[in-house]
């Protein structure tokens, strides 16, 4: 676990709020942390695949694709294998 401390400026009436409602707590600010990381990602996912499909690639065949997975696993298993 890591340690951080952190200094907000708010408005008091907003610090107010946030303290009313329990939100300025270590638990609560850890769970609005990880909820921002998460959809964070997920943006960050849907603009990758917008990008991806606006790149007009030509498909992939069902034998690509599965020569694409047969070479992932065979990396997989032989960084497991180290």
């Amino acid at each position: 676990m890591t340690t951080v401390q952190v200094t907000l400026n708010l408005p008091d009436s907003l610090a107010k709020a946030a303290a009313g409602a329990g939100l300025l707590k270590p638990d609560a600010l850890e769970k609005l942390l990880s909820e921002a990381v998460r959809r964070k990602g997920i943006d960050e996912f849907f603009a990758a695949a917008d990008s991806l499909a606006g790149a007009n690639y030509p498909p992939l065949s069902l034998e690509a694709i599965q020569e694409e997975v047969k070479a992932v696993r065979s990396a997989r298993r032989q960084s497991a294998d180290k």
